[in-house]
């Protein structure tokens, strides 16, 4: 995985979806890597992080999103339990981020608890940024091909996951309006990440890097 230091700037297309960056460094395709992420609390056809956690973890986190995001995690177990417990977080971390959007709230306490570092200074940022524009999310997101690729020392990671943005847009709050976008593969995005582990225990998403249309996430 390659390490960056600093946020990506996020870009706007004028007549396109709202777009999102993933906080980290780009790479040579960077202009195109920067549509927007979401989540919401639709099921899953496969285990789900929420869906997978045991009843009685009393440290499921809940996530209070708009009637019109749903969200799909498709996250198999490993077989290796820091392994399951990294990409737990780091889906409870995408779903974060699409309650802030979708809240306007940057700092909510679920940001808090999964993201840290950089990461979570950028998304607060563009969280507020947003609101300020008038812009929200809608549709459907789909996150699926989870896999920590890197554990150092028990205390970072480094891991991956794809997502699907094809159903997934930008929305006026104000007139409601949807901000279509033709379908192309750039609506699948590859996301590598490093991830920390807090004095919680929770595995907190520190820095993201991000590809639009990479071969690995594009599905027909």
């Amino acid at each position: 995985m390659t390490r960056r230091t600093l946020p990506v700037a996020a870009a706007l297309a004028a007549t396109a979806a709202l777009l999102l960056t993933a906080c980290g460094g780009g790479d040579d395709s960077s202009k195109d890597n920067d549509k927007i992420t979401g989540a919401g609390t639709g099921g899953s056809d496969s285990p789900s992080p929420s869906a997978s956690a045991s009843a009685a973890d009393k440290n499921t986190p809940s996530f209070a999103f708009p009637s019109d995001i749903t969200v799909t995690v498709d996250r198999q177990s490993t077989g290796d339990a820091t392994k399951d417990a990294i990409l737990r977080d780091v889906a409870y971390a995408a779903q974060a981020n699409i309650e802030a959007f979708g809240k306007g709230d940057g700092k909510t306490a679920n940001m808090s608890r999964f993201f840290g570092g950089a990461a979570f200074t950028y998304w607060s940022q563009r969280v507020a940024t947003l609101k300020k524009q008038g812009l929200t999310l809608t549709g459907h997101y789909r996150y699926y091909d989870f896999e920590v690729t890197d554990i150092a020392n028990g205390k970072t990671a480094a891991a991956r996951y794809c997502e699907d943005q094809s159903k997934a847009y930008g929305k006026e709050v104000k007139t409601n309006k949807v901000l279509r976008t033709k379908p192309s593969n750039k609506d699948f995005v590859l996301y590598t990440l490093q991830a920390a582990r807090d004095s919680a225990g929770d595995w907190q998403v520190t820095q993201q890097n991000w590809k639009k249309g990479d071969s690995a996430c594009v599905q027909g």
